[in-house]
């Protein structure tokens, strides 16, 4: 299993505070940069970080193992009704889910939603269908198996991708559906992010998804995905911040809304927020502030890391409502927050 845990130095002397959280490999690299950046604002508060998947993190959190789960999918009402307190789910930035695959030369791609369901559905399995030939006319295609690649574990990730397929193609929803695990009709299994890049990258003619960022950094392509406006639109931290630009005026109060599929000319159509899972009521009164004085922080000045990680930061907007939900939390009822 792979596990990357972030342990940030020893804690110096007179240090007295470790928050450990896990969950979510596809905020990953804004995380890492985040609790290493927040040394300099509290140098008595460590983060440990276990990227284990989104899956991981809402069983972690559920089972008070953690202090925070993350995760890219949103917890369902079931599973908010198991877990022993109220839970919140706080935005903390937003990214791109892309179709990323190894061909020779690696070719930039175009799909739309109908034909990237149909390659997982296994009803398109050659690299030289009609199907993908018409959507990349000027691309040589070759005349080789699609190998598809997919997470093995509970994935936040993969509620992203298969929520936008659901959204897409009946026959997916109807067999396939949405959750952080389905039972893919093809493919391999990769762990987290990191192990769907690696196969990619090992596997000509594989196809995949992963969160941008490890698309980039593993030097692997990520291919236009057809909008709803009908565009073949590249994901970008441009094009994922226009998929979140209607979310503030249509926002639910918990913050567990789809950002996939949507309106606008411009808006790439695999994009969402990432949530850290945080109790309202904490356990532990000096854990807790710290923790919320970790959120505000991440909301305001932590917004400035995302783009060069290629995350799209936070929606003014946005930050208003999530500031008022961090007011929430509490310890004994008693706000934990100072006041801002």
């Amino acid at each position: 299993m792979l596990v990357i845990a972030v342990a940030w130095l020893p804690l110096p002397a007179g240090a007295q505070m470790l928050i450990n959280g896990a969950g979510a490999t596809f905020p990953y690299p804004i995380y890492s940069k985040w609790f290493e950046a927040y040394i300099q604002v509290d140098p008595e508060v460590r983060f440990n970080y276990q990227s284990i998947g989104s899956g991981g993190g809402i069983r972690q959190i559920s089972e008070r193992t953690v202090d925070f789960g993350a995760s890219d999918g949103p917890m369902t009402d079931d599973q908010l009704k198991k877990a022993p307190g109220e839970l919140f789910h706080i935005p903390t930035v937003l990214g791109a889910v892309v179709a990323t695959y190894n061909l020779p030369g690696n070719p930039q791609l175009s799909f739309t939603g109908d034909v990237l369901a149909d390659i997982f559905l296994g009803k398109i399995t050659k690299w030289n269908d009609a199907r993908i030939k018409a959507l990349n006319p000027s691309t040589s295609l070759p005349d080789q198996p699609i190998v598809v690649v997919h997470r093995s574990d509970g994935s936040g990730t993969t509620y992203i991708w298969v929520d936008y397929l659901c959204k897409i193609s009946p026959e997916w929803e109807q067999n396939v559906g949405r959750g952080t695990s389905v039972k893919w009709p093809v493919g391999l299994g990769g762990k987290g992010n990191e192990g769907v890049a690696g196969q990619v990258k090992n596997a000509p003619g594989s196809l995949g998804y992963v969160e941008l960022a490890y698309a980039i950094t593993n030097k692997l392509p990520a291919a236009k995905v057809r909008n709803q406006a009908g565009k073949f639109i590249e994901p970008t931290i441009e094009s994922t911040t226009a998929a979140a630009a209607g979310a503030a005026s249509s926002m639910p109060a918990d913050f567990r809304v789809s950002l996939t599929n949507a309106a606008g000319a411009e808006a790439y159509p695999i994009a969402s927020f990432t949530w850290l899972l945080v109790y309202k009521d904490q356990t532990n009164e000096a854990k807790g502030q710290n923790l919320v004085k970790f959120l505000w922080w991440a909301i305001h000045d932590g917004q400035k890391h995302p783009a060069a990680l290629l995350y799209a930061p936070l929606p003014a907007p946005v930050v208003k409502e999530i500031e008022a939900k961090i007011k929430q939390i509490t310890f004994s009822g008693r706000p934990l927050l100072a006041a801002h």
